[in-house]
């Protein structure tokens, strides 16, 4: 079954970002995906942290996330909504969510980002500080679709080995990233990490990016790419916007798994002090 990582170069207008996004959507589902992931912040980057927060929906009512049922239903896709800004109790602050519709348009799935990248990029005079606008999440969520059992992770959750193995607990096979990682450290550790989460867990990876240069001054890596359970990257888009899109092949990953049984030698050992 094939699926679709789509890249933006997302701004402060979100009707634009929109308009962007269903091109996209629209050019995929045509070439035959049937999941589409878009990517973290794919409806709204603003020109500061707050404007998300301006724009933050009721949880099942509002415009974006509208768009998303009838992309889904419309393009008869399942559709993995990258995050958008919902609302929780502090009025200063949402919560990045990731919500999943089904090809009938039904919300079927929601997951709060629950790493926040709160940081000093090495050797740059780039802060990020996301916990000052958004709440975090606390739930690992895996969810069946036709593509077969989707984990969901946001950017920063990428760099959490461990959290990627609690999905293995509930028996995940793809992983769904959308992401919105800097320039700099994309350029580092991006490609080495998705690679990696694959690996270690025998699962493909729908890595989908925000690439390029923004209104707000922020430089976001992209290189959007879908990868195997061996790790193999069967496709990227370096920059720009667009979309990248590969089969995924559950009856083989089955056979991975028996074959190279290493999920079933993980061990836990502690020793006392």
């Amino acid at each position: 079954m094939e699926v679709a990582a789509i890249q933006m170069a997302s701004g402060p207008n979100v009707q634009a970002n929109l308009i962007e996004a269903e091109r996209w959507i629209t050019q995929a589902a045509a070439d035959g995906a049937r999941l589409v992931v878009l990517p973290e912040n794919f409806a709204i980057m603003g020109m500061k942290e707050q404007d998300k927060v301006a724009k933050r929906e009721t949880d099942g009512k509002g415009p974006i996330q509208d768009f998303l049922a009838d992309q889904a239903a419309k393009n008869d896709i399942w559709l993995v909504g990258g995050t958008i800004p919902l609302a929780c109790d502090s009025p200063n602050k949402i919560r990045a969510a990731c919500l999943v519709y089904n090809d009938q348009g039904k919300r079927v799935a929601r997951y709060d980002k629950v790493h926040l990248f709160d940081v000093q990029v090495p050797g740059t005079a780039e802060t990020y500080n996301e916990s000052e606008t958004i709440e975090a999440g606390d739930q690992v969520v895996v969810v069946d679709t036709p593509v077969g059992k989707l984990g969901l992770a946001i950017c920063y959750d990428l760099r959490f080995p461990e959290f990627f193995r609690q999905m293995l607990d509930k028996d995940v096979q793809v992983i769904a990233l959308p992401s919105a990682f800097t320039a700099n450290t994309g350029r580092a550790h991006w490609e080495t990490l998705v690679r990696a989460r694959a690996i270690e867990n025998l699962s493909y990876v729908i890595a989908a990016a925000q690439g390029g240069y923004h209104v707000n001054g922020r430089e976001t890596h992209g290189d959007s790419m879908i990868v195997d359970p061996w790790g193999k990257v069967l496709d990227r888009l370096p920059r720009g916007s667009g979309y990248v899109q590969a089969p995924v092949d559950i009856a083989n990953l089955k056979k991975v798994r028996v074959n190279f049984p290493v999920l079933e030698h993980r061990k836990v050992t502690c020793k006392n002090a």
